[in-house]
């Protein structure tokens, strides 16, 4: 299986919720039975009937961005219902046409993103399994799932399941479809037994998240959701489950902004570049610190990283390095501070000094500032620490509970 596959769905909670919010935004009639019936349609999960219907609508409305979003979704799923791999393939890039069309039209959702992300540019197929008959199974049941006929979808992932007890996607989904028929309590059952085949996807944590949030249950769903995106910070879907919370409570994620030097830069012959911004001199804000960070990360690129990871051939921005030049610049302004007691000491060394304290650098570094390099040494941390990167989710980025 490549998990790539994951991204062709959202659940049905969250398409709901994205897709009235654009549809509320749309700047067409408010009053128009055809593309309330066909938008009906889609929401009943009747993927194959729903495309001509948005067609039709399209061709009246072709600036609608929530119907091009409705449009893309319903082929995906009609694709899976096509038995010549030719007309799947054509259903893919039709979908992926028409999402391109809708955010150009000015759609942001996360669905529209998501499908974006999950859809070859080739119009390919995406296999669950290498196993031809767990391949099989698994396609009459997305047959199934494009049809609404979820019980028939159910019975095809079960299957699937009992063939192959790893397969991680077949249990999702049939929670997915417990889900879809309100049986909440069945559902999570599932969306569990899927976490214990892999913790280390983010689906199930935000399907179940899902679930919760529509039964109203807003700090189970909230935990939920943390901890999806610590199983898989780097995908946008993860972050789509914490977006549909703080839309649900009105409330919006948390900014952390630090404001660190330009990285060094190196010339052809290793020579280094320190960059200093002219305007953060003489501001007696404790602001001279930054200068350890610029000059740590030199001795990384040039000598710390081959004895870090003897291993690795090529350097790289990695989380110890960037997290050991944090803690030098902290540790000077603290010792600054201590001496000289800064009236108006910089806001980011101040919040950095209080990441210091509570021992979340590290979770800092991973969940706000990665790039390739230090994504790298995210699965390791995660192993070990997994606890202490939901602590931070839960106090440095997602709100508190309402009261």
């Amino acid at each position: 299986m490549r998990a790539t596959r994951t991204l062709f769905r959202l659940s049905a909670f969250a398409v709901v919720l994205v897709t009235s919010v654009l549809s509320v935004a749309q700047t067409t009639e408010s009053n128009d039975p055809e593309r309330d019936h066909a938008l009906r349609v889609y929401h009943e999960h009747k993927m194959p009937e729903a495309v001509p219907l948005l067609e039709k609508v399209i061709a009246r409305l072709p600036n609608d961005a929530a119907v091009h979003e409705a449009l893309g979704s319903a082929l995906i799923s009609r694709a899976e219902t096509q038995t010549e791999p030719e007309k799947r393939k054509a259903d893919r890039l039709y979908a992926r046409k028409e999402l391109l069309r809708a955010r150009e039209l000015g759609d942001t959702s996360d669905l529209c993103r998501v499908l974006l992300a999950g859809i070859p540019e080739d119009g390919s197929d995406i296999p669950y399994s290498e196993n031809k008959e767990v391949e099989a199974v698994m396609s009459r049941g997305e047959a199934a799932f494009a049809r609404g006929d979820f019980d028939h979808a159910i019975q095809e992932y079960s299957r699937a399941l009992e063939m192959d007890p790893k397969l991680y996607l077949a249990a999702v989904y049939v929670g997915d479809m417990y889900f879809r028929q309100k049986k909440m309590d069945q559902a999570g059952e599932w969306f569990a037994r899927a976490i214990q085949i892999d913790r280390d996807q983010e689906v199930a944590y935000r399907y179940w998240g899902d679930s919760l949030l529509m039964q109203g249950k807003m700090k189970e769903a909230r935990a939920k959701y943390i901890e999806g995106l610590v199983a898989e910070p780097y995908r946008q879907t993860s972050w789509g489950g914490l977006n549909n919370w703080v839309h649900q409570n009105h409330e919006t994620l948390k900014e952390i902004s630090i404001q660190r030097p330009a990285a060094p830069t190196f010339d052809a012959k290793g020579n280094s570049n320190i960059s200093i911004d002219p305007g953060s001199l003489g501001k007696n804000d404790g602001g001279e610190a930054w200068m350890m960070y610029s000059i740590e990360r030199v001795l990384w690129h040039n000598e710390k990283f081959a004895k870090e990871f003897p291993q690795e051939k090529t350097y790289r921005h990695s989380l110890k390095e960037e997290a050991s030049a944090l803690r030098l610049t902290v540790t000077a302004f603290d010792a600054n501070q201590k001496k000289k007691k800064f009236k108006t000491p910089d806001p980011s060394l101040v919040f950095l000094s209080q990441l210091q304290a509570d021992s979340m650098i590290e979770p800092y570094v991973l969940l706000v500032l990665p790039d390739a390099g230090i994504a790298k040494d995210y699965p390791a941390y995660r192993a070990a620490n997994r606890d202490k990167l939901i602590t931070f989710v839960d106090k440095y980025i997602l709100p508190p509970m309402p009261q």
